[in-house]
């Protein structure tokens, strides 16, 4: 569904740049990374940590993102990023000495997460570096992205041989919403990343672990068990890759 989405925009949107097989090719490559093998790791992170806590730790994506941008695009160092950094540091030490979990918590789950973090990165520095000479549009780079991703998702189901022979179609439309905006999530982001630097985009992008816990704690509450630390640990998150992005 969140292919779909992608292919539309980019059907919708006109036609000043026409593709070359090397971009199609490049992104493909960056879809593989992520929604590809990110996604994976971001639904087991669910299953074993939860939703709120699995946000919170991907939440760490700016530090990892301007990190790599710094050593592989050459983005300039600056005293914001320390302190962005460690406001980030915090948020993962206050999620770390949380001592009320839900009872099905496996501390794996925030490996999985942190993986997912990294894979996000990487995406977006690749997508970043490659803006600058693609002459695909970025709905157009987000939609081959999605279909890649969408078809190493879909082998990897095959190959796992855990998927069920029969799917309700009740339960499949439940996912239909959450494809739709992510979809329309993953269209944005490449648009973003057309017109913006890494350093200043993800740390918007992780704002996403605020919401997260924030609608965990609306709609799961009893099996997310969100607590105080949790939630300092989300806002501290949060305020680093603020930080990073207001002085970059």
């Amino acid at each position: 569904m969140a292919a779909v989405v992608a292919l539309v925009a980019a059907a919708l949107e006109p036609a000043t740049r026409s593709a070359r097989p090397r971009d199609l090719a490049f992104f493909a490559l960056a879809g593989l990374i992520a929604p590809g093998a990110s996604q994976l790791f971001y639904t087991l992170a669910i299953r074993d940590a939860g939703a709120s806590r699995t946000s919170v730790v991907v939440g760490g994506a700016p530090l990892v993102a301007v990190a790599m941008a710094i050593a592989l695009l050459g983005e300039p160092v600056e005293v914001g990023l320390v302190a962005g950094a460690l406001l980030i540091v915090l948020g993962g030490l206050a999620l770390a000495g949380e001592r009320i979990r839900p009872t099905d918590f496996r501390a794996r789950g925030l490996a999985f997460a942190a993986a997912t973090a990294l894979l996000f990165s990487t995406r977006d520095n690749l997508v970043r570096w490659y803006s600058g000479d693609a002459r695909a549009s970025s709905a157009a780079g987000a939609a081959t992205a999605l279909v890649a991703g969408t078809l190493a998702i879909g082998v990897f189901a095959l190959l796992s041989g855990r998927r069920r022979r029969r799917q309700r179609p009740l339960r499949a439309a439940a996912f239909v919403p959450a494809g739709l905006l992510f979809g329309l999530s993953y269209v944005s982001l490449f648009e973003a990343y057309f017109r913006g630097r890494v350093s200043i985009v993800s740390p918007l992008v992780a704002t996403e672990s605020l919401w997260g816990v924030l609608l965990a704690a609306l709609v799961l509450r009893r099996s997310e068990l969100v607590g105080p630390r949790l939630i300092a640990g989300a806002a501290l998150i949060v305020a680093g890759g603020a930080l990073i992005g207001v002085v970059r």
